[in-house]
């Protein structure tokens, strides 16, 4: 890809210092820890395995319909696109993964692209007419002068703090930017953002008449693994959800997690625009700064 782009100095490599505690009513038994999360380009010879394994958090269900390995690779080897947030050191594991891939200039035999034809396929499905429309038309579109759609994957472990995200935004914002100005092919018209959501739904883990008290919910409502999807869809063209195609081998309570209903894990996908990006981006800093 050439040169590494660096970030400029008086740019916001890291979160400083985020104070993890907890109220008590004595403090004797707890303490507070100060961790440092640092964000950094992607290096080939170390962040391989991380993003993979995040990678396949990301596609749940699917993970083993994607070529993930050749998906990492694309990931690392755009070391100027996009972070990793780690903890006391580069060589350790990412926590957190961000990147924008070109979808419309992907080899059409490669990971990219199949992840482009799996992720049109499955906007077909979505209850969303909108989504359902749009997404396989940028995804399959190709040729000069068509839409340039960067597919935008981010995934994290789920402690992860929100405080980390919006910089890490920030900061694919600045780096796309500089590399049109070095005439890179990421000159986007459109985004897709890659996540994931949730439905809450009945145990199955529970006696006949504890389930009977507590029945399965209908549709329900949807809650995001990523709280900050909910401000960024509002700047979307289309978002929606879809079932993941081997759903059915996923036990619910699987990711019941401490709490007494199952989870059923569904896709979530948004259609952003490129003028609207920034806009989407700078209300999730004001979302996430509201809600911490």
């Amino acid at each position: 890809m050439g040169k590494k782009r660096t970030r400029p100095a008086d740019a916001d490599p890291a979160v400083d210092k985020l104070d993890a505690d907890a109220d008590s009513s004595s403090d004797d038994d707890m303490e507070i820890i100060n961790v440092d999360f640092e964000l950094f380009n992607y290096d080939a010879t170390i962040d391989f395995h991380g993003v993979k394994s995040l990678l396949r958090q990301l596609f749940d269900a699917d993970a083993s319909l994607l070529d993930l390995s050749g998906l990492a690779d694309a990931v690392v080897d755009q070391n100027t696109i996009g972070s990793t947030c780690k903890v006391d050191d580069k060589a350790n594991d990412a926590y957190a993964f961000l990147t924008v891939l070109n979808a419309s200039a992907a080899p059409t035999d490669g990971p990219v692209a199949k992840l482009a034809s799996y992720l049109a396929e499955r906007a077909r499905s979505s209850d969303d007419r909108a989504l359902a429309e749009a997404a396989p038309a940028l995804l399959s579109g190709s040729g000069e002068g068509g839409p340039v759609v960067g597919l935008v994957l981010a995934e994290r472990l789920l402690n992860m703090p929100a405080e980390v995200i919006p910089p890490m935004w920030g900061c694919l914002m600045d780096e796309v930017e500089a590399a049109v100005e070095d005439g890179e092919a990421y000159g986007f018209t459109h985004y897709v953002v890659v996540s994931r959501g949730y439905y809450e739904v009945a145990s199955a883990l529970d006696g006949p008449k504890v389930k009977r008290a507590r029945e399965a919910p209908g549709p329900g409502v949807l809650r995001y693994f990523h709280p900050e999807d909910e401000e960024v869809r509002k700047h979307a063209a289309a978002a929606g959800t879809y079932a993941f195609v081997k759903e059915d081998e996923v036990n619910a309570d699987s990711k019941r997690a401490f709490q007494e209903m199952g989870l059923k894990s569904v896709g979530f996908m948004m259609v952003i625009e490129a003028a609207a990006f920034k806009g989407a981006v700078d209300a999730m800093r004001a979302f996430v700064g509201s809600v911490v």
